[in-house]
């Protein structure tokens, strides 16, 4: 990227940034090594497919595209509202929880400014801070973990940002309400802490704390959410972010219009409404953690936490040179060199077909 001429023309805060990198598509995969039904569990996507009512909402809206989509988003904002138990003007809604992410960056970092993050976070939110221009600081992880002690002592006058995903991807690690409240308590006011649950609604444990509960008691938070993930929309970039309703309007100033689409908007709507399908990921979600686990451990392998829907793994030999076996066996999982974490893999809960196919091709590298 140094070598581009046009990098010379580009804002200074280009020249550091890397391109996210995202899960092995299987059309790709398949066109690659000209196979025929290979498997993905690299991207923490819903086996089970979008709500059927989600897929009824999609088929009746389709003669509506030539139109622009209600840019409020009025009907899934008054839906979560309710559902959430939330005055409206708490939510905003982005193509994907990412671009929340990017709102709340070019809203209040920048030059001078600075974003903490752990080590191990998720990676659009040193991308997103990094994008503007901001200083970011990570704090190093402990145990895998956010370490919440290291990131507070990161906090300064110039801190604008605090990051905290919960639970951790890829890692896995998660903080229960009592941490996350003591940190909370001790961060000022200037810096805004995005707490990002993308994995809340596959959270069963009861420890799990709900963080839309720290806003009434915390002006200073504000809380990630997704459709991508346990509603099976990820195709359609359906995220949100919850707050003060006054924090809120400040991203909106900046929100782009129209940026949630017609059928991520309908589909959106249905899914929150099908507590039947939802229910049915989290019982196939359950029983996948499970069986990953059971496998993994039988063929002597360290696992982190089981959290969300996904597990990440030691990979003996190499995590690049497993997960490129794997591909070549139609199996598709998440290799971690980006988030420094070169000798591990990450597996997505799919179904339990899958997840065999899955354990039975890696006993097969493992033992070759």
């Amino acid at each position: 990227m140094q070598d581009n001429p046009y990098l010379e023309w580009a804002v200074p805060a280009l020249a550091q940034l890397r391109p996210y990198q995202p899960g092995k598509p299987l059309a790709e995969l398949e066109r690659e090594l000209g196979i025929r039904g290979a498997i993905k569990l690299a991207s923490n996507e819903n086996p089970l497919g979008p709500s059927p009512k989600a897929l009824a909402a999609i088929s009746e809206a389709l003669p509506t595209l030539a139109l622009y989509p209600e840019g409020a988003v009025p009907q899934l904002r008054q839906a979560l509202a309710e559902a959430l138990q939330l005055d409206p003007r708490q939510l905003i809604f982005g193509n994907g929880s990412d671009q929340i992410i990017e709102l709340l960056c070019r809203a209040f970092a920048g030059p001078g400014r600075e974003v903490i993050l752990s080590q191990y976070a998720f990676a659009a939110y040193g991308i997103a801070a990094r994008s503007v221009g901001a200083t970011v600081r990570e704090a190093p992880a402990q145990a895998f973990a956010h370490d919440l002690d290291a990131m507070a002592g990161l906090i300064n006058g110039h801190t604008r940002l605090i990051f905290i995903a919960n639970p951790n991807n890829p890692t896995g690690t998660w903080w229960r309400a009592a941490e996350l409240e003591r940190f909370l308590a001790s961060v000022p006011a200037h810096a805004l802490v995005v707490i990002d649950e993308a994995y809340a609604e596959l959270m069963e444990d009861p420890q799990y704390p709900d963080a839309l509960a720290f806003l009434s008691r915390f002006e200073n938070v504000v809380v990630l959410r997704t459709f991508s993930k346990a509603y099976g929309l990820a195709g359609l970039r359906c995220g949100y972010g919850v707050a003060r309703a006054g924090l809120i309007a400040l991203l909106e100033r900046m929100r782009q219009p129209f940026n949630v689409n017609t059928l991520a908007q309908v589909a959106a709507l249905a899914a929150l409404g099908d507590q039947t399908h939802l229910a049915a990921t989290r019982d196939n979600n359950r029983l996948g953690l499970q069986q990953l686990q059971r496998g993994l451990l039988a063929l002597g392998l360290t696992t982190l936490p089981a959290a969300g829907n996904f597990i990440t793994f030691f990979a003996p030999g190499g995590g690049r040179q497993v997960y490129e076996a794997l591909l070549r066996r139609g199996v598709i999982v998440r290799p971690l060199e980006p988030y420094g974490l070169s000798e591990y893999l990450r597996v997505s809960v799919g179904t339990p077909e899958e997840n065999q196919r899955f354990l039975q091709s890696l006993g097969e590298v493992l033992s070759s």
